[in-house]
């Protein structure tokens, strides 16, 4: 923290909170230090359902068609 990137993406991210739960993850904490080593030059990075979707800023575009792509998996 701060991290204006990571701002600007929770905000665009915004309209979609009722269709997905969000994670934070801190990867300054010690604990977090895989995640750290992996995307200390990436963030914001953004996964879903577990797998690596996209970094730096949101490709709305791909996060629509993959959030689409699991909901009807899931449905």
């Amino acid at each position: 923290k701060p991290c204006p990137l990571c701002d600007e993406a929770k905000e665009v991210l915004q309209p979609y909170q009722r269709r997905f739960i969000l994670q934070e993850v801190d990867i300054t904490l010690p604990e977090n230090s895989a995640w750290y080593d992996k995307y200390k030059y990436d963030i914001p990075v953004f996964h879903l359902n577990g797998k690596f979707l996209m970094k730096h800023r949101v490709d709305i575009e791909k996060f629509e068609d993959q959030l689409t792509k699991l909901e009807l998996q899931n449905a």
